[in-house]
């Protein structure tokens, strides 16, 4: 009976062993997932800003109307240059 209730608890405690080695693999596994997904949020806030500050920075008047006239060939407007169509009255 003695060396039954032995065997009986080795088998348990070999088992409560390898569930605690389970665990903590897992436990592993998944801390190591976290740092991962934590590294790449905060690569996405640095590119996020990046894309923001570049927004900013190609949305501003004076680069707009650089680019139109260099790329579009583009002339600021003058008064001599205007046209001014008036809307006749037919009665």
């Amino acid at each position: 009976m003695g060396t039954r209730l032995n065997l009986l608890l080795g088998i348990i405690l070999v088992a409560c062993a390898l569930s605690l080695i389970n665990a903590q693999y897992q436990a592993r596994s998944l801390f190591i997932e976290l740092e991962r997904t934590q590294t790449q949020s905060k690569q996405y806030e640095l590119q996020w800003t990046q894309l923001k500050l570049d927004q900013s920075t190609f949305g501003k008047h004076s680069r707009i109307e650089a680019v139109a006239e260099k790329e579009l060939n583009m002339t600021p407007l003058t008064s001599d240059r205007t046209q001014y169509l008036t809307a006749e009255v037919v009665k």
